[in-house]
């Protein structure tokens, strides 16, 4: 074989021929931070805070830095994610062995053009899909391509994927796909696509922003001319100069409206159960994939490398034909202990233990092509051959005792167990012109069964979920009976599974079949995939484990891709949790972790929320009755942090074992509304009534607005709080006392512009507020009774 010539390559690269693909995900650095930081919620943002310090406000531009470190996280988050799947690579090997004008040329992988013909040796990986030219006992591991756990023959005409690796023999093959037509750059190219994971949390948040966002533009407007109104009008605010504190009224408004605490600190909750996850070996890839699986409702398990540890191991023996030969066990210590055995015979060395003093006259390794091996012993003890393979290979159609063999081995087949049957014969193979050839007269002896090892935390990790309500699938490319076979070892009522060719390509009706079945095999690669598509179009939440390529795109599907730290490159790539022992018992960990951070971040954004609410509300009654916003921005700062940021941070990280409820937005909307309402309106009769008196000063007015403001908030903590415990009173407590302090504290006074209120205003401050913690009572009381 001579392969390309020089101007064959050259004609190929100027087509486009090559192997050479894009590295780069789908999404650029400059695409994730405009996503992050051009939107309509930060222009206006950054637009309030230049202008708080060209009027040389600096005390109540602090938001900006929230702004700014919610903005960092979200690209922090997003560039991570990014470079994950630009490191994404199935072809690690960076080299190609290729004959040019009839030299072994070694090239760089992404040179390789089609056409160009391809020289196998053990442990090299195919870097391009090809057809196989020649073969020499050439046998290719597909596992992580196919999902298939043993190696695969291939002889000439046959063609070899992408990404596979040659664990035996040598050949040549010529290449047919290159580039993004190859197998394993398809695969690349699909799994590199940016996405992130669907968050619940997340995605209420940023519904709640585009609704904030709309808002926005026509609050601005009505609050700005209240302002300007309350000073004698717009053109008497500016000749006056009273436009400034008109501006930052206006701004202090807007900005209160604007959850950026919540942003925050729902980043700072997942950061900190990595941290604890990762203490328990599970690393979270995206921050948000915390949440995640604590709402699944489907588990798809990938059986080889998750379930079981892609090791076979021995199962039992089973006489066929009489009483076996004496020395059975020692022939099968030998096959166990010989070092040409495949690893379906070595794993015998652990069950039958070899005392080397057997010496083999004869001898015939084990090859793919031929798929048996034999032995020949003169000693008394074990004296004949011993042949171990298929009971259709080994036994020839006149052996005794052949259809007695065959048919226990495809009864114990049948359940998903390997089979191998042990002959033993007097004569010694036969060799002839090179050619190996079974003795004639050979009797079935035993057939050995085998098993894949399972994991043993395998066990109960599923039954965890089975008890939790989650549906589980296993799936895998091995045979269904195999598949159905470790079912059962985990417990599961799985008489035989569903095999995965017979499934409709429509997928609403493949969704109708899951729905039915639990165990599948013969699953390809792209049906994996579909699986969990037609699983997610039927509104369920998916999580999807598993270890190889073939899992990856399945991975990237899911709702939440799980896999090993012993996996391939390209699943840990795309998953977003790894586990990084390999335990499956680490899952309800993450489960727990996710149901304390999902519950406790509805407790929060019942906080933020009802903010959002009533800084609206006042926002809006005060624009609209053309009076002066009665709060500064520094102010709003004082009271949100004492009775919505401070303590947010504390519950955000406490333990909370409620379960999982689906909803989160809608709920923390129904008490956080009407709360907020409340606290508008409290607020508005404050101001009420001090104009009705017409006696007090405007620095009482507002002073008293952050008393009534901040006795109400700290109520509804309270409320939100339950069910108190010592730590959250000692919070709750230490909020109370820095409410005393900020009115008694001269330099707390000083910076926040507060002042003591006159008596009749801080007993109508004490009964306003009073009157709404029973409101927000009642309130509380009968979402308490819906949810019953």
């Amino acid at each position: 074989m001579t392969g390309l010539t020089g101007v064959d390559v050259a004609a190929r690269v100027g087509a486009g021929l090559t192997n050479g693909v894009s590295s780069a995900s789908s999404r650029s650095l400059w695409q994730i931070v405009r996503a992050n930081v051009l939107t309509l919620v930060n222009a206006i943002v950054g637009v309030s805070f230049v202008s708080l310090l060209v009027l040389g406000q600096w005390k109540d531009a602090l938001f900006g830095l929230t702004a700014v470190g919610n903005a960092v996280i979200g690209v922090t988050q997003e560039y991570r994610a990014k470079r994950l799947l630009d490191r994404l690579a199935i072809l690690e090997s960076p080299h190609a062995r290729v004959v040019r004008d009839g030299v072994i040329q070694v090239i760089d992988r992404g040179d390789v053009v089609r056409d160009d013909v391809l020289m196998l040796r053990v442990g090299d990986q195919v870097t391009a899909d090809a057809t196989i030219l020649d073969s020499q006992g050439l046998e290719v591991d597909e596992s992580l391509l196919t999902g298939e756990s043993s190696s695969v023959a291939k002889g000439s005409g046959a063609e070899v994927l992408s990404g596979s690796g040659v664990v035996a023999g040598h050949g040549s093959a010529r290449v047919v796909r290159v580039g993004a037509e190859a197998f394993a750059n398809r695969i690349s190219v699909e799994a590199k696509r940016f996405s992130l994971v669907s968050s619940e949390v997340r995605n209420g948040l940023n519904r709640v922003l585009r609704w904030v966002s709309w808002a926005l533009l026509p609050l601005v407007l009505i609050v700005a001319n209240g302002q300007m109104q309350a000073r004698g009008g717009w053109a008497q605010a500016f000749s006056t100069g009273t436009w400034s504190s008109a501006v930052v009224g206006t701004i202090a408004s807007v900005i209160g409206v604007i959850p950026f605490g919540l942003v925050l600190l729902t980043s700072v909750a997942f950061a900190v159960s990595a941290v604890r996850l990762a203490r328990h070996k599970a690393l979270i890839q995206e921050l948000a994939a915390v949440e995640v699986l604590a709402r699944v409702d489907v588990l798809c398990l990938d059986k080889t490398g998750t379930l079981t540890d892609g090791r076979i191991v021995f199962d039992a023996t089973h006489q066929v034909g009489g009483t076996p030969p004496r020395g059975w066990h020692r022939a099968l210590a030998w096959f166990g202990a010989d070092v040409e055995a495949n690893a379906t015979a070595k794993c015998l060395a652990e069950r039958f233990l070899s005392d080397g003093a057997l010496q083999p006259v004869d001898s015939v390794g084990f090859t793919s092509v031929r798929r048996w091996s034999a032995v020949t012993f003169g000693a008394d003890r074990a004296a004949g051959t011993w042949v171990l393979g298929p009971s259709d290979v080994v036994l020839g159609q006149d052996a005794s005792h052949r259809d007695e063999a065959e048919t226990v081995a495809t009864a114990l087949a049948a359940t998903g167990l390997r089979t191998l049957v042990l002959a033993h014969g007097s004569t010694p193979p036969s060799r002839y012109d090179g050619r190996i050839g079974l003795p004639s007269d050979l009797v079935p002896v035993l057939v050995l069964t085998f098993r894949e090892r399972v994991r043993p935390e395998a066990a109960r990790t599923l039954a965890y979920f089975r008890d939790q309500g989650v549906a589980l699938k296993i799936i895998s490319g091995d045979d269904p009976r195999t598949v159905a076979a470790v079912a059962r070892e985990l417990g599961f009522e799985a008489r035989e599974g569903y095999d995965a060719r017979e499934l409709p390509t429509d997928l609403d009706l493949m969704a109708e079949v899951l729905e039915e079945q639990m165990v599948f095999g013969r699953v390809t690669p792209a049906q994996k995939r579909e699986l969990v598509l037609a699983l997610r179009r039927r509104g369920h939440t998916i999580a999807m484990t598993g270890d190889g390529v073939n899992d990856a795109l399945a991975l990237k599907e899911a709702d939440i891709g799980v896999t090993l730290d012993s996996a391939a490159a390209p699943a840990k790539a795309v998953s977003r949790l790894v586990l990084l022992d390999g335990r499956l018992d680490r899952l309800p960990t993450v489960v727990a972790e996710g149901r304390r951070v999902i519950a406790n971040i509805e407790r929060i954004s019942i906080l933020f929320l009802t903010k959002t609410v009533y800084v609206m509300s006042i926002s809006l009654v005060f624009g609209a009755l053309l009076w002066g916003f009665p709060f500064l921005s520094r102010q709003l700062s004082a009271v949100d942090g004492l009775t919505i940021g401070i303590p947010a941070f504390f519950l955000a990280i406490m333990a909370n074992p409620r379960r999982y409820r689906p909803g989160l937005l809608r709920r923390s909307l129904m008490f956080a509304g009407p709360a907020g309402l409340i606290i508008g309106a409290i607020v508005v009769g404050l101001n009420v009534f001090s104009r009705v008196s017409c006696c007090f000063t405007g620095g009482a007015v507002q002073s008293s607005s952050v008393l009534v403001l901040s006795l109400v908030g700290l109520w509804i903590l309270v409320v939100v709080a339950r069910p108190v415990n010592l730590r959250r009173m000692t919070i709750i407590g230490a909020m109370y006392a820095g409410l005393v302090l900020l009115f008694t504290l001269s330099t707390l006074r000083d910076f926040f512009t507060l002042e003591w209120p006159p008596t009749s205003l801080v007993w109508a401050s004490l009964v306003l507020s009073v009157a709404g913690g029973v409101a927000v009572e009642v309130v509380s009381r009968l979402q308490a009774r819906r949810r019953l």
